[in-house]
């Protein structure tokens, strides 16, 4: 079997690859288990850090809007296609073009090549909690009505009805996996509306210093770098006739705000952390935040088997054991 990661040099395709090669096969929805034969990974760079060589590994650069690019990629040996090429939600909101470009566009890219292979393959997307916003409720059920405020929430949600309607022509297998914050994720701060999630974490317990754009009262639903790679080793393994004709999926986790955030990091790491934490209010940042939904009851997603973290404690410790070999900076 042969699985394709578009965005698989970026920071969840790295870690999803890793797992895969790791572990070796994948279940598929009859029950039994696929060897991983080949594992593709798209991106415009390399990874950083680099994976470890393996044979069954191949790196390709390259453009994801570019129909050449994909059809070179996406052969009829991809039994599945995990697409998580995008350009973060302040990316998109900044250039709304890019952010057509690369979030639909691309999207459209792959679907319209996976469209053209025999045996339609299971497609994996990455949507967000970002493609709900607007009046809401205040706890989201698996039936709100999406009304995204943001250009990246629209894409977002316009990339999940066409993997539902490419899934009702038989083109694909589609299954969305509409994703929390993740946190705490490593490396450096990027253009993602929600990247101090993980900077007023990260930064301090590397002695470093964060800052902190969102009033201490701001929630957000968030799960750990370990559970949505588990999540997303779930989602090839679900039938169709599990997930039902509506292939978007809430998964499960958490909220917590600001403040709960850092009382677990105090909890865990001393009261040191919050002198590296340095508050700068950003009201564009503050704006995209605040439009997101925040309370969710993902009955579905719990339903098919989608765990999540238990505390953020929990979310703090994997991430020092994950990413900073078990130490920090005291």
């Amino acid at each position: 079997m042969q699985v394709v990661i578009t965005g698989g040099c970026g920071f969840i395709g790295r870690r999803l690859a890793l797992k895969l090669l790791e572990q070796g096969v994948l279940a598929n929805p009859s029950g039994g288990m696929d060897e991983i034969k080949s594992l593709v990974l798209f991106d415009v760079g390399e990874p950083t850090p680099v994976i470890p060589s393996d044979p069954r590994l191949k790196i390709v650069t390259g453009d994801i809007c570019s129909e050449a690019d994909i059809s070179a990629l996406i052969s009829p040996e991809t039994s599945i296609v995990y697409h998580f090429a995008a350009v973060v939600s302040s990316g998109a909101e900044a250039d709304f073009d890019l952010g057509m470009n690369v979030n639909f566009d691309g999207t459209r890219t792959v679907l319209e090549v996976c469209r053209k292979l025999e045996t339609p393959p299971r497609l994996i997307f990455a949507s967000s909690v970002a493609a709900y916003g607007g009046d809401m409720p205040d706890v989201i059920q698996d039936s709100t009505i999406q009304r995204p405020q943001t250009s990246y929430g629209v894409q977002k949600a316009m990339c999940e009805l066409l993997v539902n309607d490419y899934t009702r022509k038989g083109f694909i297998d589609g299954r969305t996996l509409r994703l929390p914050t993740i946190v705490v994720r490593p490396g450096k701060p990027n253009k993602a509306a929600s990247t101090w999630a993980s900077s007023i974490i990260r930064e301090p317990l590397q002695g470093q210093e964060a800052i902190c754009p969102v009033s201490g009262n701001q929630a957000m639903w968030c799960l750990s770098p370990r559970r949505v790679v588990d999540a997303f080793v779930r989602a090839a393994s679900l039938s169709g006739d599990e997930i039902g004709a509506n292939r978007a999926i809430g998964i499960s986790g958490t909220t917590y705000t600001v403040r709960e955030m850092l009382d677990a990091l105090v909890s865990v790491a001393g009261t040191q952390m919050l002198d590296r934490i340095r508050w700068e209010p950003d009201s564009g940042i503050q704006a995209i935040v605040s439009g997101w939904p925040t309370h969710f009851n993902p009955v579905r997603g719990m339903s098919l088997g989608f765990s999540y973290d238990k505390s953020m404690v929990e979310i703090i410790e994997s991430f020092i054991e994950d990413e900073l070999d078990g130490t920090f900076v005291s």
